[in-house]
């Protein structure tokens, strides 16, 4: 039997006035800045990532403010790196980097509204990750709050300086470290060492072997078939590869450096400067692009070739970007959260 109109009509007040209240403790709620949660959601996004990476450091209680924090710090800090790649393409970059400086401001427009309503307003992906960067909600754990069946008899009670708090609390950043720590160690240590041997063999090709980056025609005579090598490598490659080597070396030493020592902020640092090291190899290689398709047969060939080049790996910078900042936003969180609890 269907609801009524006035039962409907009630469940939808009671559904509003709940959303409304929840709205409202969200906007009254407490602040490491003394700032209303509203106001100093809205200045997250007043100068982009760089107000975003402020309020994550100064903020420890709101996880309200933090949330936008972290989704302004994604979302600026994706849009920044893209709109700086774009202007590397040829022809549609230009009109490319508007598109975006035009999403960019009304994203900024909705963002500051929806925060100083009180709304945990979400952006795919970048909505996601700010969530899962956020710390746990507060759990009661005064020993008041444990039920009585549960509650040693005071015979046993434990000696003085080793209350409940003292052997049962355990943060979220505490039981994500040490997860990290235990049951990914293997992982971790397999990673590094594809990576390096990965580097190794990027090391000698691109330092031996690179005359082969060529185009290959086949000639045949009398059912001989001779292959000619056209070089696409012009002699900027040379300017390009002192950056490639050293990012590589500096690879293979970071990684084996954290295999060594398996320490959470070691190794977050490090392969936050190792994605940082990658970025700089690729934008430099996109701005001195010592690259020739002259030898392509066809010129639109030869420029469609180029072009996809070009946003083959503007693709690569903008992944190891988003990768970084993501990376970032995490080791200042669980900054944040571990001088906050000691």
């Amino acid at each position: 039997m269907g609801l009524s109109p006035e039962e409907r009509k009630k469940i939808y007040e009671e559904e509003k006035a709940r959303i409304e209240g929840e709205r409202q403790q969200r906007i009254s709620g407490d602040s490491t800045t003394g700032l209303a949660p509203n106001v100093a959601g809205l200045l997250c996004y007043l100068a982009g990532w760089i107000t975003g990476i402020v309020f994550l450091i100064i903020e420890q209680k709101n996880r309200f403010i933090r949330f936008h924090a972290v989704q302004s710090i994604v979302v600026f800090g994706v849009i920044t790196v893209v709109s700086g790649l774009l202007n590397l393409i040829p022809f549609i970059g230009g009109f490319l980097g508007v598109a975006t400086g035009i999403v960019a401001l009304i994203l900024w427009i909705v963002l500051m509204i929806k925060a100083y309503q009180g709304e945990l307003y979400k952006i795919p992906v970048a909505g996601d990750i700010a969530e899962k960067s956020m710390p746990p909600a507060e759990t009661v754990t005064e020993p008041e709050a444990v039920s009585a069946e549960v509650k040693e008899p005071a015979e046993h009670a434990a000696p003085p300086g080793q209350g409940l708090a003292d052997t049962t609390k355990i943060t979220g950043i505490q039981q994500r470290m040490d997860t990290y720590f235990t049951n990914t160690r293997v992982a971790r240590t397999t990673g590094s060492s594809l990576v390096i041997a990965w580097s190794v063999i990027l090391l000698i090709f691109f330092s031996f072997f690179y005359k082969y980056i060529a185009y290959y025609n086949p000639d045949t005579f009398r059912g001989v078939t001779t292959w000619t090598r056209y070089p696409l490598l012009t002699d900027d490659y040379f300017l390009w590869l002192p950056i490639l080597v050293t990012t590589l070396v500096l690879s293979i030493a970071g990684h084996i450096l954290v295999m060594v020592y398996d320490k959470y902020w070691l190794r977050q640092m490090i392969l936050i400067a190792l994605n940082i090291l990658g970025i700089v190899t690729v934008v430099s290689l996109l701005t001195i692009f010592p690259f020739n398709f002259a030898a392509i047969p066809g010129v639109a060939i030869a420029n469609v070739v180029s072009i996809v080049v070009r946003i083959t790996l503007i693709a690569v910078a903008i992944g190891i970007s988003v990768a970084t900042i993501v990376m970032f936003v995490q080791l200042v969180a669980n900054f944040v959260k571990a001088t906050s609890t000691r």
